[in-house]
């Protein structure tokens, strides 16, 4: 079986089901920072306050809402080069039938070079998203406070190698613990948030909000050694999903604020004060087959973790932005002051910056550029662009710096993003 194949395979049609995680900007707010811009609905998705920012007090027209998408979809993998064949190369070394117990050593002796080699870079993560049509609605009082009603769908897949020995049993044959790990989350969220200005002087204004959001999590999790050939590596995902998902739900509560001057504004908001917690899933160890023998040996181990809560850290961000008096040219930069982990364990820490032209014409292009990085975890950069076209049509794309070789020799990016939406205009 060429299990890693099937494995990326499996874990894009699972992420293609859902969308973004929460720890990942959706839409134009990818390029454009975490900080609150009134030209791009998106960013009313980050800080509670935001929402008042978004509709123009000029017009008659108390409301604004998306009305299809964002879509995003993403991609990352570990940094190894020609991965997939050298998964192939393990497995076949695992299943060959040897002669004597010397051809036996040289084949441990060459998994295991592969093995120290790739180590814990060995992995593949995608995600796909889209906010749920007309979503989301904002309406701005005549008493100067604003709603916003959200709901979207978000999902995460990730697959890893879980390295371990590899040992000769019977003189002729390997055997060894290690396997591919799946793991997945759709998230369901629903969210009300209400923002208005708090105190407004000559110099500006302080606009505060509040947001509490209903997660209904889904939770897969599975496992496969490479040198079981009773399991299918396709299938034991899909029950991992499908039959043997656990699924939990709670509220998250956000706090924001922004201070709206002239020619610049600052903001900050803490985001799940409450820290909320969702049921993990607990990988079976009692089936007899090598799968899950191999999964009672690492969690025995400490390899892998089963059962464990996902707990939806509290993360404090801080934002900053200069820009004209009509917001058409936005220099937006936002720093993430602790890391946390998403459902499916990786951390996430944004610091990021752009640089954003939106005219006032419906027939000059909206452009902007950005750069992010996470601070922890993978610490992955990216380069990042958009256009809107018409004042509504939104395209977005971000490539990660970091490049690994495909099995021609020729460089790819480890990560990128792609998004398309259609909104109301400021």
């Amino acid at each position: 079986m060429k299990k890693l194949l099937v494995l990326s395979t499996s874990l894009l049609s699972t992420a293609a089901m859902a969308a973004m995680p929460v720890n990942q900007p959706i839409g134009s707010s990818f390029v454009l920072s975490s900080s609150p811009n009134k030209r791009a609905l998106a960013t009313a998705l980050g800080n509670p306050a935001a929402p008042f920012l978004m509709v123009n007090e000029q017009d008659d027209d108390n409301f604004r809402f998306g009305i299809l998408g964002p879509l995003s979809i993403g991609v990352e993998m570990g940094d190894v080069s020609d991965l997939g064949d050298r998964m192939e190369e393990i497995e076949d070394i695992l299943d060959a039938n040897y002669a004597n117990a010397i051809a036996a050593q040289n084949g441990l002796n060459e998994a295991n070079a592969i093995l120290n080699e790739i180590g814990d870079s060995a992995y593949i993560k995608t995600s796909v998203g889209m906010q749920v049509p007309l979503m989301p609605v904002i309406y701005k009082t005549d008493n100067n406070g604003a709603f916003m009603l959200d709901a979207s769908i978000s999902s995460v897949a990730s697959g890893n190698l879980i390295t371990n020995d590899i040992n000769i049993v019977n003189t002729d044959e390997l055997e060894s613990d290690t396997s591919f790990q799946a793991r997945t989350a759709v998230d369901l969220a629903i969210g009300l948030g209400y923002s208005q200005s708090m105190w407004e002087n000559s110099h500006g204004m302080l606009v505060g909000g509040v947001k509490a959001t209903m997660h209904n999590i889904s939770m897969g999790h599975a496992l496969v050694a490479l040198d079981d050939d009773t399991t299918e590596a396709d299938d034991a995902i899909s029950d991992a999903i499908d039959d043997d998902s656990v699924e939990s739900s709670g509220v998250g509560v956000d706090l924001g604020a922004v201070w709206v001057s002239h020619n610049y504004q600052l903001g900050v908001t803490v985001a799940n004060i409450n820290e909320p917690e969702f049921d993990g899933v607990t990988l079976d160890t009692t089936c007899g087959s090598r799968s899950c023998i191999a999964a009672g040996n690492l969690i025995n181990n400490g390899k892998v973790t089963s059962g464990q809560k996902y707990v939806m850290e509290m993360q404090t961000t801080v934002d900053l932005a200069l820009s004209t008096s009509g917001k058409q040219f936005t220099l937006g930069m936002s720093y993430d002051t602790n890391a946390v982990k998403d459902a499916v364990g990786d951390e996430y820490q944004w610091a990021a910056a752009s640089l954003s032209y939106y005219g006032d014409s419906h027939f000059l292009p909206g452009l902007r550029v950005g750069y992010r990085q996470n601070m922890a975890g993978t610490e992955l950069s990216y380069v990042s662009a958009g256009l809107t076209i018409l004042k509504r049509l939104n395209l977005d794309l971000a490539i990660a710096t970091d490049t690994v070789k495909d099995e021609d020799g020729d460089e790819l990016p480890r990560s990128g993003f792609i998004s398309i939406g259609y909104d109301t205009a400021f």
